[in-house]
């Protein structure tokens, strides 16, 4: 028979359940609703934490730490990004027939008073202008423009903050999972730094693949520009460089979503230029589809982004994640490959069988090996892992 402290205690542990699962739920709604955002930040963390733990040797503070190696991996995107929103400003105010500046011409303040006073004169021309819906339309679109803009960098700074807290308070996060959540040479706990060694290797080799193909970019479109004539000279090279590094990111398309509309421009300059120049955009297209297509999909992609990965795998989880997910896709996929396989290597035999999970995997290759000891911080920097 149960005795009344029984019955209270039951009372009590179903009310905690039913306040963390509440709760739990309620966090559930809230990655789903922000997974994009979330998956980014991971990404800025793991593809960040190798050259935050050599930064963290330079200075006494883990925040100074973490905020420089964000700044110095980030910092190239976020210029990326700022370039392409001021073409994107000024394709608007093409598509708006200079509708832009003829507004601003006659806004109060302009340097030509006659310009003023024309505006003070002829009212009417404005309220024209707006019973026509024109300057309407105009303000509509910049409004949007600017809200999808400001939308996206919301996102990309939280992700920024996520990336930031937990290359800042990572160890704290690992010695509360250690002490409370998975001990030292349990299964989870093997699960858990599997996991964590495969997305490092993943999203590390990511950042690296992009800074090793924009240095490459850099150098064929400079090598290209001293040999090629002023008509079929590459525009802003160091940019569109940094544009076809991250356009790896890309699954199988990679270098293509960039220097293929280069080349394409390259080629319709030399039609309309006087004298055989065509030969020097092709001679671009071959050696950028061998160097920036051919050479990081085949060699660089395998060797630095899924050492410890079947290549494959790897190439299945960015292609299926961006067609079912969208571009954060591209960063769910792997981390799904990568819980998916630890998971099959470490228990999936067991649970079939019906035996104890044990941190020792049944499959010895597709990841790396779990963790039975708890490493120290000494051994973390030692290692780089």
């Amino acid at each position: 028979m149960f005795t009344d402290k029984d019955t209270s205690l039951s009372r009590n542990t179903l009310g905690w359940w039913a306040i963390t699962l509440a709760l739990a739920a309620t966090l559930a709604f809230v990655a789903y609703s922000f997974v994009g955002t979330l998956v980014l930040g991971l990404f800025a963390y793991y593809g960040t934490r190798p050259i935050y733990r050599r930064v963290r040797t330079l200075t006494p503070s883990d925040g100074v730490a973490a905020i420089s190696t964000l700044l110095l991996t980030i910092l190239p995107l976020f210029l990326v990004v700022g370039a392409v929103t001021v073409v994107g400003l000024n394709e608007l105010s093409s598509v708006t027939g200079g509708q832009i500046e003829t507004l601003l011409r006659y806004l109060p303040g302009s340097r030509n008073p006659s310009q003023l006073q024309s505006l003070l004169d002829q009212p009417g021309r404005v309220v024209d202008a707006v019973r026509g819906g024109q300057i309407q339309g105009m303000l509509t679109t910049g409004v949007g423009v600017l809200g999808a803009v400001a939308n996206g960098l919301l996102h990309l700074s939280l992700s920024f903050a996520i990336g930031y807290f937990l290359l800042r308070d990572g160890d704290q996060v690992a010695d509360w999972f250690r002490s409370d959540v998975a001990e030292p040479g349990s299964a989870a706990y093997g699960y858990a730094t599997a996991v964590d060694r495969d997305l490092e290797t993943l999203y590390f080799g990511n950042i690296l693949l992009i800074f090793v193909v924009a240095v490459l970019a850099t150098a064929v479109y400079y090598a290209y520009n001293l040999v090629a004539p002023d008509p079929v000279t590459i525009p802003v090279a160091a940019l569109l460089a940094l544009l076809t590094g991250l356009a790896t990111l890309v699954p199988i398309v990679v270098g293509k979503l960039v220097y293929v509309p280069l080349v394409l421009a390259l080629l319709v300059r030399a039609f309309q230029a006087p004298g055989s120049l065509v030969i020097y955009p092709l001679g671009l297209l071959v050696v950028s589809f061998l160097l920036l297509d051919i050479l990081p999909q085949t060699v660089l992609r395998p060797y630095i982004s899924g050492r410890k990965i079947h290549t494959g795998l790897v190439m299945f989880s960015y292609i299926m994640g961006t067609m079912l997910f969208g571009w954060y896709g591209l960063f769910l996929g792997p981390l799904v490959l990568v819980l998916s396989l630890q998971l099959l290597r470490i228990a999936f035999t067991e649970l079939l069988h019906g035996e104890s999970v044990t941190p020792e995997p049944t499959i010895d290759a597709l990841g790396s090996t779990p963790e039975t000891e708890a490493k120290t911080d000494t051994d973390t920097d030692a290692s780089g892992e």
